[in-house]
């Protein structure tokens, strides 16, 4: 292992560990604690990612650049955001307090779920494999712009939740103006992302897949980013 693959795994793994916490609290405000929905859920996740990644980094010319990223995905980030020990601990505290039906629901269920998503993920991964090359890996593609996008939906969903704690706005106002601001948000970047790539000397004449993709990738990750910053400000 080298110094670099070392600093790699610490860094997926402490994004990871806290990716875990904020995914799990927020199930946990959503669904309460009467069952273990938040490692059940970061679990099942975990488990859809791994079986994706694992086939999606073996993709040519992928498979060569993400050699020294592999570790830091697989070993380091989701090692860190699953969790079978706090499974494990969880299931024997349901246990001890006597109830056995919820602890074989958890067993089965986490058993079942995660082995179904990470086939999921796997069959997803082998998929994506057959796209066309040049959408995965042209160098038009906005990495760096997608994950600016990414961070600005966390500062929406953390800045609104902050804005609106002490307000008297109605549930239903406060649903709707999020839900019009995260509309609003996901609609620009993603037509950002599509200009971005037409003054890169990208041509969508013949083929829109990309830009189809593309959009509906980004609405995806905005709302992700929305709800993790909604949940960083619940908790903060």
């Amino acid at each position: 292992m080298t110094l670099l693959q070392a600093a790699a795994i610490m860094m997926g793994g402490a994004t990871g560990a806290l990716l875990r916490f904020l995914v799990s609290s927020g199930v946990y405000q959503w669904l309460g604690r009467d069952f273990p929905y938040g490692t059940l859920a970061v679990n099942i996740i975990g488990s859809f990612l791994i079986g994706l990644l694992s086939e999606g980094l073996l993709a040519e010319p992928v498979g060569r650049l993400a050699a020294a990223y592999r570790p830091a995905l697989l070993v380091g980030f989701l090692g860190a955001f699953t969790t079978f020990s706090t499974f494990s601990l969880e299931t024997l505290s349901l246990i001890e307090q006597g109830q056995l039906f919820r602890a074989m629901t958890n067993v089965l269920a986490s058993v079942a779920l995660c082995l179904a998503a990470v086939t999921l993920g796997v069959v997803t991964g082998r998929s994506l494999l057959l796209l066309p090359a040049a959408l995965l890996t042209a160098h038009t593609f906005p990495y760096g712009q997608i994950l600016l996008n990414l961070l600005g939906a966390f500062l929406l969903g953390f800045i609104f939740i902050l804005a609106t704690r002490h307000t008297s706005l109605h549930p239903e106002w406060r649903a709707v103006t999020l839900i019009t601001l995260l509309g609003l948000f996901s609609m620009v970047s993603g037509l950002y992302l599509i200009f971005h790539l037409l003054e890169s000397g990208d041509e969508f004449s013949l083929n829109w897949t990309k830009p189809l993709i593309l959009f509906s990738l980004n609405f995806f990750l905005c709302s992700f980013g929305v709800w993790l910053g909604l949940t960083a400000g619940r908790i903060s």
